[in-house]
């Protein structure tokens, strides 16, 4: 994914020197019409608003200077001043964006100060891999649910090439969580899938060479995202270049993101992930202060809290305590 985009980058370090007051009243913008982010490119926004007859208008916006290095990312829910016509070589301003309810979150890598805005406002993120042809990559799907957590997105598992490999192991591993999943084939009917994404904005997210395009060409008819080969070592090219948002033809809407090779965590700790688990939060409460909540911490509450219920407890600590681990970095919980 080319961050320098697509992404809404965020220096979660301050600066040593802090930023002037302004001294300037910005406009009021009383004439902005609202509009959602659907595509981003090079600088250059595409921004669906209404048109005069009702009917939904793409137009090319930028971003208004007062905005200062506030990025704009696909999902945004804006408001745009100037030409809104839609009109070939018309341009207008995005001059405010409303706060973002989610967030999907992600660093280069685990040193990386600086998180990057993936998409902003998805109800759910849609986590796609291969049962095999390539193996599961385990580790970048814990990564994926600790970010859908950490950014209040809802996650599914859409486990393709379901024809080649039982899926039952890998559904296995999620058990505690309560993940959904649904398992797909080549020619299988979509309807589980759609059903899961009706009336939802969905972000597919996925690493090259699992299906994840030819997917979101046949949810989106016409859509024609690029395919590629897969490579004999399962490593596939990057074959989509920017993140876009498609209407679904049940209702709803898909972004597809271009592939994603890693899923930095910097900016996500041990507290981001506990706060997904209401259960576990709530029992975290008799932790003792600097609890990292894994099993080496003396007096972690979670161990008796999950020993005093069902099975189910114990399987839940398990799955989250291995995305613990995929965060990379256990600080205090709470």
């Amino acid at each position: 994914m080319d961050s320098r985009s697509d992404e809404d980058d965020v220096r979660v370090r301050a600066s040593r020197h802090g930023s002037r007051p302004r001294t300037r009243t910005r406009p009021a913008h009383e004439e902005a019409v609202p509009g959602l982010v659907v595509a981003v490119d090079r600088g250059r926004m595409t921004v669906r608003v209404q048109g005069p007859e009702g009917a939904p208008v793409e137009v090319t916006a930028m971003r208004a200077r007062e905005l200062g290095k506030h990025g704009v990312v696909v999902g945004d829910r804006v408001r745009v001043v100037g030409d809104t016509s839609g009109r070939t070589d018309s341009l207008a301003r995005i001059v405010t964006i409303a706060d973002r309810v989610t967030s999907l979150r992600r660093t280069a890598d685990d040193t990386d100060p600086t998180e990057r805005i993936v998409v902003a406002n998805a109800d759910q993120l849609v986590v796609v891999t291969s049962i095999a042809d390539p193996e599961p990559a385990l580790g970048f799907l814990d990564r994926c649910l600790v970010a859908a957590y950490a950014g209040g997105l809802t996650p599914l598992l859409v486990l393709t090439k379901n024809d080649l490999a039982s899926a039952q192991p890998l559904l296995d591993r999620y058990t505690g969580l309560d993940v959904d999943a649904v398992p797909m084939s080549p020619e299988a009917p979509l309807e589980d899938l759609v059903t899961r994404l009706r009336d939802q904005m969905s972000v597919l997210v996925g690493q090259s060479g699992v299906g994840k395009s030819t997917l979101f060409n046949r949810l989106v008819p016409g859509a024609f995202r690029a395919t590629g080969d897969v490579s004999k070592i399962g490593k596939g090219r990057h074959t989509s270049s920017s993140a876009v948002l498609l209407d679904l033809p049940g209702g709803g809407t898909l972004i597809d993101t271009p592939g994603i090779r890693s899923f930095g965590l910097a900016h996500v700790t041990a507290g981001d992930v506990l706060a997904a688990f209401d259960d576990l939060a709530e029992a975290s409460a008799d932790c003792p202060p600097m609890c990292g909540h894994t099993a080496e911490d003396p007096g972690c509450a979670l161990d008796p809290w999950a020993a005093a219920g069902p099975p189910a407890r114990s399987e839940r600590l398990a799955s989250f305590r291995r995305l613990l681990t995929a965060v990379g970095q256990l600080t205090p919980g709470h």
